[in-house]
């Protein structure tokens, strides 16, 4: 296993979060963290505003993700890509786009850098040349595995952040939009 999945310098280090410093600094995302007196500015109607709730809520589960998987260097889209793909070998790049709400060119780029570490292949269709069939290598099937038993961990981390029955709850009232 050494050779299918190269562990980073990141890994190394324990999944403990280091206390917030005291000025605002960017989450890696494009969003700032909070810092302690930031608590006390009032967000008035945003409080009750579902997007905006769900939209802080993404940013924590993808920060989450994100330092649960370093180790194996996998990002939530690639993720997912590599999933339906797995679950569905021999798709085209059209149907893994359209099912996950990818848009083609960035699932072309994100197909590059999978197949670049021997991931993913993509074979020529036998019935329309101008398309290709999407598989997971024998490197991505066992990668893959990896990054599910890293992805439960993940889950595991919402369930404590929210509460298991919580989970179940939200997984079934967004289940409307999968």
């Amino acid at each position: 296993m050494t050779e299918s999945i190269h562990v980073s310098n990141r890994a190394a280090k324990s999944r403990a979060e280091t206390p917030a410093p005291r000025s605002r600094k960017r989450a890696g995302n494009g969003a700032s963290r909070p810092d302690a007196g930031d608590l006390d500015i009032g967000l008035d109607a945003l409080a009750g505003h579902a997007g905006y709730a769900v939209r802080r809520f993404q940013i924590w589960i993808f920060q989450d993700f994100i330092r649960t998987l370093a180790a194996v260097d996998i990002r939530p889209t690639q993720y997912s890509v590599m999933t339906v793909i797995g679950a569905n070998p021999g798709l085209s790049q059209m149907a893994v786009a359209k099912r996950l709400g990818i848009e083609r060119a960035r699932l072309v780029h994100l197909l590059d850098s999978l197949e670049h570490r021997d991931l993913v292949s993509r074979v020529r269709s036998a019935t329309d040349r101008r398309s290709h069939a999407l598989h997971l290598t024998a490197r991505g099937r066992t990668a893959l595995a990896q990054f599910r038993r890293l992805a439960a961990e993940h889950e595991r981390h919402v369930a404590e952040k929210i509460g298991k029955e919580n989970r179940e709850k939200l997984l079934q009232i967004l289940s409307a939009f999968t």
